[in-house]
């Protein structure tokens, strides 16, 4: 970035007291919030976001610095919720994902449900992926198949849960061809999500130069006796 196109000490300055400002408006947003789902909070939670995310730009143009805090994004967090305060219905949409990493395996458990049923139908079903899973998903529950992956060849990825709530239960069938096709964000109550991403660690090589040291020094301890002792 050239010389004239930094921000100014007063502009990272003034960045700073927006913070400043932004802080004290989120404490007391929290102080007097209203219930778990205060607009008022996440009104002042996303300003914060904001004010933090302009001052850390300006002091990295400015300084070459950051600060230590990391405040997720309004695109990370849910919207506020407007749905009903006394919800008498509410859907639970799951998502789960899979690979399929051994093939075999989910082919032979697909062949012993067959023939645990005994009626000779459905062995060509279970002699390829497509129908194994489809035996498979049909013999068993969405939790048991979560529980017991491995057995059936299979690996986790991503999964999500949202529980949404509704002034009223949806008529029989009325959403059944397409069940996910009108899933609200603001009338979510609460959401559970798994995913690989939050447990990546960057390897520290400081560990390992560390163990290193421990192993030398052990050696080092190690020292023959004096054959004259």
């Amino acid at each position: 970035m050239s010389d004239a196109a930094q921000p100014t000490a007063a502009e990272v300055r003034a960045a700073a007291e927006a913070v400043k400002t932004a802080l004290d408006r989120h404490l007391a947003a929290v102080e007097g919030r209203s219930g778990e789902d205060d607009p008022g909070v996440y009104e002042a939670f996303n300003e914060l976001a904001a004010a933090a995310e302009a001052y850390d730009e300006l002091l990295y143009d400015r300084y070459d610095e950051v600060t230590p805090f990391e405040i997720p994004g309004a695109e990370d967090a849910l919207p506020p919720y407007t749905g009903p305060e006394e919800p008498s219905a509410l859907s639970v949409l799951i998502r789960r994902d899979y690979t399929v990493v051994e093939p075999q395996r989910l082919l032979a458990q697909a062949q012993r449900v067959e023939a645990a049923d005994g009626d000779g139908t459905g062995v060509e079903a279970a002699a390829t992926v497509h129908g194994a899973l489809g035996i498979l998903f049909g013999e068993f529950e969405p939790d048991e198949i979560a529980s017991r992956h491995k057995e059936f060849g299979l690996e986790e990825g991503d999964s999500t849960m949202w529980v949404t709530a509704a002034d009223e239960a949806a008529d029989p069938g009325e959403w059944l061809e397409a069940p996910f096709e009108n899933a609200d964000p603001q009338q979510v109550v609460c959401r559970f999500d798994v995913s690989a991403v939050f447990d990546e660690e960057i390897p520290d090589d400081d560990d390992d130069d560390l163990e290193a040291e421990l192993e030398l020094d052990e050696d080092e301890d190690l020292e023959p006796l004096d054959a004259d002792r």
